[in-house]
């Protein structure tokens, strides 16, 4: 029998390696709690759903797709290394998960321009929404495209999901499908478990997709990139504690 089953464990580093570790101490049916040193984000709601085999296979889908044998560029890997310093801190005084820089590499990280459906920018706002909070989007300005105040807006916007979700896990799918049909899926379904919601196939796969960059900017050279090294500082240490 496993030392770890049933014990409570703490691990401490929300990067690959921690995963990797909160996923071998699941297997050993530890109890298990992850942690950055300095923010807790909902990444624990993915530990979670760890023994279910379901999610594996779609989180190892998902991420061979980002694989460098996938994309072929180094495109995001330099795009982190150029917008993480000026997103984290917006993100951080909002008291917004770090985890959710992510975003905008997943929206917009392999392509630039306005989408079919007129979203446009690093964190791709419509128009609309884009006003609502705050940026000026006209004929001939379009502050969508300034990542300063893009990344504020944005903000603005992740923390008012929150208030309506009470999870960041919720908060990142509700962001990629909107809030109202968010809102609509949970009452149909009466379930608010992402990763046991049947959602369309975009924002099904969208939590698994930032996980899935946050894994490959944190660790490139495993999946086959060769980042900058102005990246690979953000790979964060771990350990895991028997808190028992």
């Amino acid at each position: 029998m496993s030392k770890y089953k049933g014990k409570k464990v703490l691990v401490v580093g929300l990067g690959v390696s921690g995963v990797a570790v909160a996923r071998f101490m699941v297997k050993q049916g530890a109890r298990v709690t992850m942690t950055d040193v300095k923010q807790k984000t909902e990444i624990q709601e993915y530990v979670n759903q760890l023994g279910d085999l379901k999610v594996e296979r779609k989180m190892k889908k998902i991420l061979a797709a980002y694989n460098y044998s996938k994309i072929q560029t180094n495109r995001l890997h330099k795009k982190a290394a150029e917008w993480f310093p000026i997103i984290e801190p917006i993100l951080a005084a909002y008291g917004i998960p770090e985890d959710f820089k992510y975003v905008p590499l997943v929206e917009s990280g392999l392509q630039a321009g306005v989408s079919s459906k007129g979203a446009a920018g690093f964190w791709q706002f419509m128009p609309g929404t884009a006003r609502n909070y705050g940026l000026r989007v006209n004929s001939k300005v379009d502050e969508r495209k300034n990542l300063r105040k893009s990344t504020i807006a944005a903000a603005k916007y992740i923390r008012e999901l929150y208030s309506i979700f009470d999870s960041w896990t919720l908060v990142a799918a509700a962001y990629n499908v909107g809030d109202n049909h968010m809102k609509k899926q949970i009452n149909r379904q009466n379930q608010d478990n992402y990763f046991k919601m049947r959602l369309n196939s975009e924002t099904g796969g969208y939590v698994y997709k930032l996980i899935s960059m946050k894994e490959i900017v944190e660790d490139p050279v495993r999946y086959g990139f060769r980042a900058p090294r102005t990246v690979l500082a953000y790979h964060k240490p771990l350990s895991a504690t028997n808190v028992e």
